[in-house]
């Protein structure tokens, strides 16, 4: 069988929830079907390992070091895979390549153009990835809408795909929007009918139209969208406003989507939605409940934490524990009455001094309190600060990376790391081993004594202070495999007081929650432990 493709395009306006549409047709087609996706962003950075979280959302990180948009984390989360950052295609990473073909003269001295030049690269590398994987089928989501300047090579590659692969072997989505204007209390379908125009300038004509909308699609409406935008009518899908993302799978196999499918690619995966609707009935139907807070920099916008909330609707799909989450902004924390009430407090990643000695305050409370507590990255980092000033007495105690001169850098850059530049700044990118200490709480978690976590930072526990930590009750519980680097701490005497360099809720999946997440969740379940 060729490989099939569809293509997800998006109109009206961002945010949609292209990610979330692909991320689920993959997972209703992937019973039989080999499957990898393709995220093509108009956005002239390499990669948005670079970008303020506020304007692009989390960075999410694969396991080979890639930096790239957090609809992989959708991706990887619905359809269990483990994504590339080959198969994150920016507008910066295709006009780098058009460069370098041009310097070597692979062009024989002909002007370089945005067409063909341009487009060929964009289908040359997707082709490429095609060859490489040997997928049954290829989801490709063209970020922003149809009509942004940033999209127009990757909506004109995509017209052009049809004549490379064939029309039997290609099927184009459209997510557009069908508002219900206050006061009116009617669908409108002038928006889709404007947005599926604007595509079809471009040379392509959608088979299935997707209405994203706070209720099911009217017979009225779907009609109205068919006979307008030349679809089918049974091919105009309601994309419904939910509280759960887990629930759209859900949806589209109500809506009949993987029928057209399976019809118009002329293939056959039948979903299995079992454990599905399992996880889904057990994070509707808790037993129990818990407060968490999340204590960070970036609260303002929670897709910048979307891994983390993932995570913790992951534990909840098989603790039957709803997890409450307070947003903390650390920046303004001036005292610890925020915390009030909470059953654990979790300290996220970041970069920059901003709001670091309010996390370290909400740390000195839950470990002196024995109130359930994780840290990530920076979480950890700041764990080792608090403890060297609150317990060692290493006055003035800090990160090179929050005051160079501190009289104790108890986190620093190691000298092998000082002349990284590339990268966004950073050395440690992607899966790296750590080996876990027998007995110790994160043993027990994962079970096993060698795992791989993802690591986005560069900053380290400085080994000059190593023993010091360590003989006032610091438990180093996870080092790296030449036993250089702090990769998991923990303090024994606490209940849950649990600190990694790494972000292990990058690799969380709805059936297989992070280890940690899921200890330190049963952890705030047992407020009697304290």
């Amino acid at each position: 069988m060729p490989t099939k493709y569809i293509i997800v395009t998006g109109g009206v306006l961002s945010g949609l929830g292209k990610g979330i549409a692909v991320a689920s047709i993959g997972h209703l087609l992937s019973s039989r079907l080999k499957i990898i996706p393709i995220k093509c962003d108009g956005y002239l950075n390499v990669d948005p390992g670079t970008m303020n979280p506020f304007e692009h959302g989390e960075v999410f990180v694969l396991d080979d070091g890639g930096e790239v948009d957090m609809d992989f984390g959708h991706y990887e989360r619905f359809l269990g895979i483990s994504c590339k950052s080959k198969w994150n295609l920016t507008m910066g990473k295709v006009f780098e390549m058009v460069r370098q073909k041009e310097r070597r003269g692979d062009y024989l001295g002909k002007t370089v153009q945005y067409i063909p030049h341009v487009t060929d690269v964009i289908k040359g590398h997707i082709f490429e990835v095609v060859r490489e994987e040997r997928p049954d089928l290829v989801l490709v989501e063209i970020g922003g809408t149809v009509g942004d300047i940033e999209n127009e090579l990757f909506l004109e590659a995509m017209r052009q795909m049809k004549e490379d692969v064939g029309r039997g072997n290609i099927l184009y989505i459209h997510l557009t929007y069908v508002p219900i204007p206050y006061g009116v209390n009617e669908q409108k379908s002038k928006p889709t009918q404007q947005s599926v125009n604007l595509l079809k300038q471009r040379g392509i004509f959608p088979d299935i139209i997707i209405g994203r909308c706070s209720e099911f699609l009217t017979q009225e409406v779907r009609a109205k969208i068919s006979n307008f935008c030349d679809v089918e009518p049974e091919a105009v899908i309601t994309g419904l406003d939910v509280e759960d993302i887990y629930e759209i799978p859900l949806i589209f196999e109500r809506e009949g989507l993987p029928e057209i499918i399976h019809k118009k690619l002329n293939i056959y995966s039948p979903p299995d939605l079992r454990k599905w609707k399992k996880y889904l009935e057990n994070i509707n139907n808790p037993s129990g409940e818990i407060t968490v807070a999340i204590c960070g920099k970036y609260t303002k916008l929670a897709d910048s934490y979307a891994s983390i909330v993932e995570s913790f609707n992951h534990c909840s799909a098989h603790l039957k524990c709803k997890v409450n989450l307070r947003w903390i902004e650390t920046t303004d924390v001036e005292d610890t009455s925020a915390l009030q009430g909470v059953d654990g407090i979790l300290v996220p990643g970041g970069f920059g001094v901003r709001g670091t000695e309010g996390k370290i305050q909400v740390i000195r409370h839950a470990r002196e309190n024995h109130i359930p507590f994780l840290g990530l990255c920076l979480g950890l980092q700041l764990s080792v600060i608090e403890f060297a000033r609150n317990v060692c007495g290493l006055e003035g105690a800090n990160s090179t990376e929050m005051d160079p001169d501190t009289p104790h850098p108890v986190i620093d850059i190691l000298p092998e790391q000082r002349n990284i530049k590339e990268k966004g700044g950073t050395m440690r990118l992607g899966a790296y081993k750590a080996i876990l200490k027998e007995g110790s709480l994160v043993h027990k978690l994962y079970g096993k004594k060698e795992v791989y976590e993802r690591h986005r930072h560069r900053y380290e526990v400085n080994p000059d202070y190593h023993q010091i930590l360590q003989e006032k009750g610091m438990l180093f519980s996870g080092i790296s495999e030449d036993g250089r680097l702090v990769e998991f701490i923990e303090l024994p005497e606490h209940p849950f007081f649990v600190a990694t360099q790494a972000h292990p809720e990058l690799k969380s999946r709805m059936e297989k929650p992070a280890p940690l997440f899921f200890g330190f969740v049963k952890a705030c379940m047992e407020p009697a432990g304290r």
